[in-house]
């Protein structure tokens, strides 16, 4: 059994997800399987109010190991391979507020995570991409649907069919990071925000998360609905 990939570093309503497998936090099946196994846990725990991602070392993730392809039939055998357990549903199914604090190249699996966040901090020094379409393959960690909701069709487009490397400064401009800090400044502008949403009733914190990400697909007058019933649940 080799090295943890990841660590959990809990601290009172927040619990921090640290990537570590250097040098650039790859993404393989064996950071799958523990991030899976974090999640279940995560998603689950009343006493969890943040869950912030971040990683150790020079990149928050440059993508998945392409080592890996070497043992398998093909690209798309191990990918498949890769994603047989749904790290995707489990970060879908958090009920409460995430953060991806990133630095360095956040790309392929990185962004993708980040895009299943509901508030991305950018360092300065940090860059997204989606590059699977330069070996002829789609974003299958969500991003085909994601993006387009986070920043319009045919800005997810671009950045999907070009494989563009963008800095963090243009990926803020562009709506695919909601904050750009200076790289100094990244842990703590990361922590001051998780302390105030950690800070707020956790009932409600929830709640709004639950109604405003279901908007997406809901009609306006059941979204109003469900506003109104959760609204008077949490009043009684």
């Amino acid at each position: 059994m080799g090295e943890p990939r990841l660590h959990v570093i809990a601290r009172v309503g927040i619990t921090e997800i640290v990537f570590d497998n250097p040098p650039i936090n790859i993404y393989d099946v064996a950071t799958r399987d523990e991030l899976c196994d974090v999640l279940e846990v995560v998603r689950v725990d009343r006493d969890v109010r943040v869950v912030v991602f971040r990683a150790y070392g020079d990149h928050f993730s440059a993508g998945a190991d392409l080592r890996e392809f070497g043992t398998a039939p093909s690209l798309f055998a191990m990918r498949d391979a890769r994603w047989g357990r749904d790290v995707w549903g489990l970060l879908r199914s958090v009920p409460v507020p995430m953060i991806a604090s990133m630095h360095g190249n956040a790309v392929g699996f990185g962004f993708e995570l980040a895009l299943q966040c509901d508030y991305r901090i950018a360092a300065d020094d940090c860059t997204v991409a989606l590059p699977e379409s330069r070996i002829g393959m789609i974003p299958a960690g969500g991003a085909t649907q994601t993006l387009g909701r986070v920043v319009g069709t045919s800005a997810a487009l671009q950045a999907i069919l070009t494989a563009e490397r963008v800095p963090a400064a243009d990926a803020c401009r562009r709506g695919f990071v909601d904050e750009v800090v200076a790289r100094a400044d990244l842990v703590d502008r990361t922590d001051a925000l998780a302390d105030t949403i950690a800070a707020r009733p956790a009932a409600a914190v929830r709640a709004a998360k639950s109604l405003v990400w279901a908007a997406l697909d809901t009609p306006l007058a059941e979204g109003l609905g469900r506003e109104a019933d959760l609204a008077a649940a949490l009043s009684a």
